[in-house]
């Protein structure tokens, strides 16, 4: 399966550092978008700013790099006027749920059709190291030198409080099951939340003594667990992994513009 049709080789190589985990995200997007057969004309990636917004820079699809926490905003104007579009938002834990926040829970309670892929690598990697809402209680960075006191958001939960139709939650370890649940965000029909872990070795990782890439890589195999496991039951504090929510429910587009037909239809006053 080749991804190399997808990807704007003339930006390579990646700006992205040794052992980052987003390399392993866009590949797994590649690979779900290549073994769906979409055609590169039905699909718009659209980020915002920081590590894993370079990801628009990297693909030969329709893009648009935006500011900063506003990807979520500029893609439900390209969905709205372009309903057919397939719309995929790679964001970064800080993008997404900082300044991005309040569009973020807002595009979950519209459930508009579009997939937003949440790299939680728990910094600001690309500004310097601060703490982001998902650093976590007692981890150390730049703007924490003296670990951090915020508590972090759990994104699975905070998507299904919002109203998100589709939650699932991997990490970069588990490459198989990334593509898979990649895939199956895009083919439903609602807003799609797939949260993934992803290594910083040089700002998190170095800053909180976890080793290089492939040590933070293995923590994930030993620290998460598939929803409802035994292990779960026995060790609250692993992280759960798989599908937390597959539900279906109205679509934004397609009740915005059923009341449209019936406006233009006289039926509806």
């Amino acid at each position: 399966m080749s991804v190399k049709k997808f990807i704007r080789e003339r930006f390579f190589p990646h700006i992205w550092c040794q052992g980052c985990g987003h390399g392993i995200v866009l590949n797994a997007m590649l690979r779900a978008l290549s073994a769906l057969g979409i055609s590169k004309n039905e699909i718009v990636v659209v980020s915002g700013i920081g590590c894993s917004a370079r990801i628009s820079g990297y693909v030969d699809f329709h893009t648009l790099h935006t500011l900063h926490g506003r990807a979520l905003a500029f893609a439900t104007g390209v969905k709205m006027s372009l309903p057919g579009l397939n719309v995929i938002v790679p964001m970064g834990d800080g993008d997404a749920l900082a300044i991005g926040g309040n569009h973020f829970i807002h595009a979950a309670r519209r459930n508009i059709d579009m997939t937003a892929i949440v790299m939680n690598n728990r910094i600001y990697g690309m500004t310097g190291g601060q703490f982001s809402p998902l650093t976590g209680y007692g981890m150390k960075a730049t703007t924490a030198p003296y670990k951090n006191i915020d508590h972090d958001f759990d994104i699975a939960e905070l998507s299904r409080a919002a109203g998100a139709s589709y939650v699932a939650r991997t990490t970069t370890y588990h490459v198989q099951q990334l593509t898979e649940m990649i895939k199956e965000a895009i083919l439903h029909d609602g807003f799609s939340v797939v949260e993934v872990l992803s290594q910083c070795p040089t700002n998190f990782g170095r800053r909180n003594k976890m080793g290089g890439a492939v040590e933070m890589m293995e923590s994930y195999k030993s620290l998460t667990t598939p929803i409802g496991s035994k292990a779960k039951q026995e060790n609250p504090a692993l992280i759960e992994r798989g599908v937390f929510v597959q539900r279906e429910l109205p679509e934004y587009c397609s009740e915005y513009n059923a009341i449209i037909e019936k406006l233009k239809k006289g039926t509806e006053k």
